[in-house]
């Protein structure tokens, strides 16, 4: 786990925004992006379409809509936080 990828999972044991995380973690767009773009291909993230609505990664339509969705960190990402101290 990169430590960007840690940064990104610390912040998600909660549902929150991609507008929070902007504002809250020091990284450029891209770098954001691609990190949730990693972190959602290897299982460690679910992503929302609203705050009560989880969207299968494979319907997520990430390239264009990454800003608007809403991620957490999922039991498998939660695991892979916890075993990097």
């Amino acid at each position: 786990m990169t430590n960007i990828e840690f940064d990104v999972l610390d912040e998600l044991y909660f549902l929150q925004s991609y507008k929070y995380l902007s504002k809250t973690l020091d990284f450029s767009d891209e770098q954001l992006k691609s990190t949730l773009r990693s972190l959602l291909e290897k299982g460690w993230l679910k992503c929302y379409k609203s705050p009560i609505e989880e969207i299968a990664f494979e319907s997520v339509d990430f390239e264009k809509e990454y800003w608007n969705y809403y991620y957490l960190a999922s039991k498998a990402g939660l695991l892979a936080h916890n075993s990097d101290f």
